[in-house]
């Protein structure tokens, strides 16, 4: 059976978000009461659709974006581990830089930094020049997706890197900020695309080299 939202076998958006809550609810048991993993996806799923034109992935989006969030949260409150740094890198669009500098990092680091990224205004794709010149250093962002900013991932952070958003970010006391100045891939050509990158790999094998001597 397929229902009137395109969901084989579903009655209502509300019935997979549902399940999507319980199975989360049950991942971080001890850690959060099941109302305030129900809020976090519910708000997630509407977060993420304010940007979506295509819905028929957001149901598996909203779960990997509900739970880096409580994750997030559950760390910036003390009760999930933070053993080794947190980098977030923030742009408007979450489409082009911020989605390059966080693969680039989760790349070189192998595990010694845990990365996300976050748009102030996402938009609904990653912009195919930057997917493809990723590609080409064997990255692959087939599996990434743009992603609102949210309060929470800015308060797990060690370290926020902002690209050109203004300030859409919020400042907490602690926290390492800095701002990169780069040109946006949003219309890039292919060369450009790839200037992009590699500046922006240089910047990240820096920041590594701080992180983690």
């Amino acid at each position: 059976m397929t229902s009137s939202t395109g969901m084989p076998g579903l009655l209502s958006p509300d019935h997979v978000l549902h399940t999507i809550a319980d199975e989360l609810a049950a991942r971080f048991a001890g850690v959060f009461a099941a109302e305030t993993v129900e809020r976090y996806v519910f708000e997630s799923y509407a977060a993420l659709g304010r940007s979506a034109k295509v819905t028929a992935h957001l149901p598996a989006l909203t779960s990997r974006f509900a739970g880096d969030r409580l994750t997030a949260l559950a760390q910036s409150k003390g009760r999930l581990p933070h053993d080794v740094p947190e980098v977030l890198f923030v742009c408007v669009q979450n489409a082009g830089r911020s989605q390059m500098a966080a693969a680039l990092l989760h790349h070189h680091a192998q595990g010694r930094v845990h990365v996300r990224s976050a748009g102030s205004a996402p938009a609904e794709r990653i912009h195919p020049a930057v997917t493809e010149v990723m590609g080409e250093l064997g990255v692959d962002l087939a599996r990434e997706f743009p992603k609102p900013l949210t309060d929470d991932v800015v308060r797990a952070a060690d370290v926020v890197i902002t690209m050109g958003c203004g300030d859409a970010c919020p400042i907490y006391p602690g926290k390492r900020y800095e701002d990169w100045s780069l040109a946006d891939p949003a219309d890039a050509s292919p060369a450009e695309a790839r200037r992009i990158r590699d500046e922006i790999d240089a910047r990240v094998r820096a920041l590594l080299t701080q992180l983690v001597p």
